[in-house]
């Protein structure tokens, strides 16, 4: 789908900011643009941001009920009470449960791990999982990335004698569950400075406040960042404040000495020896982790990132990389399928502004990733369906700047469980829901979708001359790192540019162009790559001028580096 390109000149008051900024780094002006465009405004800031640092943390005491959940599993510990430890079944959760898992094993053994399965258990918490937990003596659950919805279970275990520590990071209800705490940054009341940590991040937070109230070293706990990072990463929270810096320290020890069962990980998608971006871990280790719930179990991920054996965790990695073939392929199946059935609806279909689309045979491990690729196919919002454990079971996600949690909460008096994030939601129903849930959804959609949400944005943030591409520059760009949502890769424009004469068409059907490309503002030859844009070919040879939007990657090569565009798109100038 072709996108609109959208450059929004910097405000006043960044203007301002910009104007203070480019005193320090003159001789790159761009950094400054793109520095104000992040709400950055003094140099000071800017050093920050450039220079993360762990003492710039948030104190976790000043998260609503982080004395109330210390307090609770310290006194747990005291009474060696059995404590489970319990989560999601994505990267998010699973990371969390074993960051907490191996922190916690450290000063205390009484002590063991749960990951629910999708087929079975469904999300979140279940009163067999309680009455399972019942059985075996356990007296505390520290439940992290889900649990903030599970009032009726919450309630149920209290019965039994079970408390709840819950960690999350969706949005709650009105009404909260009765756990002995709850700490969530997304709760109405909460002033926690970053509201939108990962739910392993909410963990990690725990587990500092655990720390500082027994006046441990932090050194432990800081050597599972990497843990924290590719939760961040995989969950895709904005990559700002806190999130950032958790981010940064977690890709040094991913990039350094990483988790056994990470290493295992990145060994088999062999990236061993090279250096690990957010990139690699939201497009490789991410979804290897992911495989184990979607196709299997989530435990099994949990058992690989607290092993230790380094044996045993490459055993595993094998195994859940087998998962993971699996899972493309049929992820693949299922996406195809899905166009089939859209494409052979009439046209009043694609005249909707969302989708809905059910089948009782997909794998339910795999709806979510088929939602996200009908999604950016024909960009609407998205909702895709199957059947487990009786229900209509789905994920929808949606489209930028569209809120689709609202979208599915308007249809709430016809779900039997929903939850999730503005982007992405999950939900249950019953089978005979599924028509009116379909046309209310589409309605919410029709009422609340601005017309230009329903074509995707190409978001220009600063123009640029290849002239202003020196070492100086480069060496700050890259200090933008960690990229993610609310500081995302920045995206250039240059005008009139043309072929160096050696552009040329490259992949299996020559649909993909190998760039060579000047302008007029310098003697630089630099080289891109165009996926999927034979269409402009013909008019680029002819060395007429064109514009593109890209952005800049740095190729690392045996201690040589060099510049390459990702051009995202190209226009006829």
């Amino acid at each position: 789908m072709t996108s609109k390109w959208n450059y929004c000149p910097l405000t006043s008051t960044e203007q301002e900011a910009e104007s203070r900024l480019a005193q320090r780094y003159s001789g790159t002006p761009p950094i400054s643009e793109l520095l104000a465009e992040r709400g950055i405004s003094t140099v000071q800031e800017a050093e920050r941001f450039f220079h993360p640092s762990l003492k710039d943390l948030h104190d976790p005491f000043m998260m609503s009920g982080m004395d109330r959940a210390v307090n609770r599993l310290n006194r747990a510990m005291g009474g060696k009470e059995k404590i489970m430890v319990y989560g999601d079944y994505d990267v998010d959760g699973t990371t969390a449960v074993a960051l907490v898992y191996k922190y916690l094993r450290n000063y205390y053994s009484n002590i063991e791990y749960y990951i629910p399965t999708r087929t079975e258990d469904g999300y979140g918490i279940s009163r067999a999982t309680i009455d399972m937990a019942a059985e075996n003596g356990v007296t505390l659950f520290i439940i992290l990335d889900c649990g903030i919805k599970a009032t009726d279970e919450v309630a149920y275990a209290r019965t039994l004698g079970i408390d709840f520590i819950i960690c999350d990071h969706h949005v709650a209800d009105e009404v909260l569950p009765p756990a002995a705490a709850i700490l969530n940054p997304k709760l109405e009341d909460s002033t926690y400075p970053c509201p939108h940590l990962s739910g392993c991040g909410v963990g990690y937070k725990l587990m500092q406040a655990f720390a500082i109230s027994n006046s441990l070293p932090m050194g432990d706990l800081e050597g599972m960042l990497d843990l924290v990072a590719v939760s961040i990463a995989a969950d895709i929270v904005p990559m700002v404040g806190e999130n950032r810096i958790l981010t940064y320290f977690g890709l040094k020890r991913l990039n350094s000495n990483p988790n056994m069962g990470l290493r295992a990980i990145i060994r088999t998608c062999g990236l061993s020896g090279k250096e690990i971006t957010i990139s690699d871990v939201i497009f490789k280790i991410g979804p290897r982790i992911n495989a184990s719930g979607r196709m299997q179990s989530g435990k099994e991920a949990v058992d690989l990132l607290v092993s230790r054996d380094s044996a045993d965790a490459f055993a595993r990695a094998k195994e859940i990389d087998g998962y993971n073939q699996d899972r493309k392929e049929l992820d693949k199946q299922i996406t195809e399928e899905a166009n089939t059935i859209l494409e052979e609806r009439d046209v009043s279909h694609s005249r909707k502004k969302s989708i809905v689309i059910y089948n009782k045979n997909w794998h339910k491990g795999i709806i979510g990733i088929v939602a996200s690729r009908l999604t950016e196919l024909y960009y609407k919002p998205t909702v895709v369906l199957t059947h487990a454990n009786g229900l209509a079971t789905g994920s929808s996600r949606s489209v930028q700047g569209f809120d689709v949690y609202s979208a599915v909460e308007s249809t709430r008096d016809l779900l039997e469980n929903f939850g999730g994030h503005t982007y992405a939601v999950g939900l249950s129903l019953k089978e005979e829901n599924i028509p009116e849930f379909t046309r209310r959804f589409e309605e919410y959609v029709n009422a609340n979708i601005r017309t230009d949400q329903l074509t995707p944005l190409l978001d220009i943030d600063a123009y640029l001359t290849f002239s202003e591409i020196t070492p100086e520059f480069l060496t700050l760009l890259r200090k933008f790192n960690p990229f993610g949502p609310g500081n995302t890769k920045p995206i250039f424009c240059t005008r009139r540019v043309t072929d160096f004469g050696t552009s040329k068409l490259v992949g299996k059907l020559g649909e993909h162009i190998k760039l060579e490309v000047v302008d007029d503002t310098s003697g630089k030859v630099f080289n891109g790559i165009a996926f999927n844009s034979a269409e402009y070919f013909d008019h680029i040879h002819s060395g007429k001028p064109f514009d593109i939007c890209y952005t800049i990657e740095e190729n690392k090569r045996k201690g040589s580096q060099s510049v390459q565009f990702l051009v995202k798109a190209i226009s006829i100038s």
